[in-house]
């Protein structure tokens, strides 16, 4: 009878034991459910790309997927969902994108839209080319979205004030197109012809000016450098230990006398330069 009472005593304490541990997994799934649930709600779906995407490859739905940003981090522009960033014609990409980057409205072309530069400028914004060489391009190392500065170098004055200065006529600029190319994704030096950089209305007025009165060329930026320029304008006498040439004085002629008298009368000697010019005087 003891036996049977400790036996059915045991199974009781047994069969507690896995209901209190089945009890706790129970509750931590609960738990863990409950957290993913809040953790889905304050996300929301954004479209990025599923594998690396090349500019100028239409968009389609092989090529992107929904992954799911906290609501203050979703980058400006962004789609909610795949049909969102593939209805209303067909969208080009505009820029390179690697796999998981999210597929931005401004990376892609409008609907039906063409990957030419027009597409990928800034609203508002200008764009303007000028002729380069190896030195206005900094040995070709300007590519396609570099940041740059754009200087003047012309002469200023009149008569013998005539000075010669370098001035900014635009700064942190955005780098275009390299001759036809307008591929950021190059990273080969390449001496260019011409180079066409992203400007303002009043900017791109100032550049094509600049181009007929001076010389214009880069200063290329450190990528991040957005600090504006502490001196606008450099002039020669800003270099340091250059003096300012004087203007000549003319030379006066010398005048002597020399008392020769003789049956005209007495000589003068006038001494210009290394020149002298004798004159017979009368005496009277």
């Amino acid at each position: 009878m003891q036996m049977r009472t400790i036996a059915t005593l045991a199974i009781a304490v047994f069969l507690g034991l896995i209901a209190v541990v089945l009890t706790q997994n129970w509750l931590t799934q609960q738990r863990q459910s409950d957290l993913r649930t809040a953790a889905f709600a304050s996300t929301v779906p954004v479209v990025v790309a599923a594998q690396p995407i090349a500019r100028g490859v239409t968009l389609n739905a092989s090529l992107l997927k929904v992954a799911r940003y906290p609501q203050g981090s979703v980058p400006p522009g962004a789609f909610a969902s795949i049909q969102d960033a593939t209805s209303g014609g067909a969208r080009m990409a505009l820029r390179p994108m690697s796999a998981n980057e999210p597929v931005l409205a401004g990376r892609v072309t409008a609907p039906g839209g063409k990957a030419n530069m027009s597409a990928a400028m800034t609203p508002g914004m200008r764009a303007v080319s000028f002729r380069s060489n190896d030195v206005a391009g900094v040995a070709g190392f300007v590519l396609p979205g570099d940041r740059v500065d754009v200087l003047l170098t012309r002469s200023a004055g009149a008569d013998q004030n005539v000075t010669t200065l370098t001035q900014a006529v635009a700064e942190n600029i955005r780098v275009l197109g390299v001759d036809q190319s307008d591929d950021e994704a190059a990273n080969k030096p390449q001496v260019a012809k011409a180079i066409t950089i992203e400007v303002t209305p009043e900017q791109a007025q100032a550049i094509s000016l600049a181009q007929a009165v001076g010389q214009v060329s880069l200063a290329l930026r450190q990528i991040g450098d957005e600090a504006p320029l502490t001196r606008q304008v450099t002039r020669v006498s800003d270099l340091g230990g250059l003096a300012p040439r004087a203007a000549p004085t003319p030379s006066r002629p010398t005048v002597r006398r020399v008392a020769v008298r003789g049956p005209s009368g007495g000589q003068v000697q006038v001494t210009r330069g290394i020149t002298t010019t004798g004159y017979s005087v009368a005496v009277r």
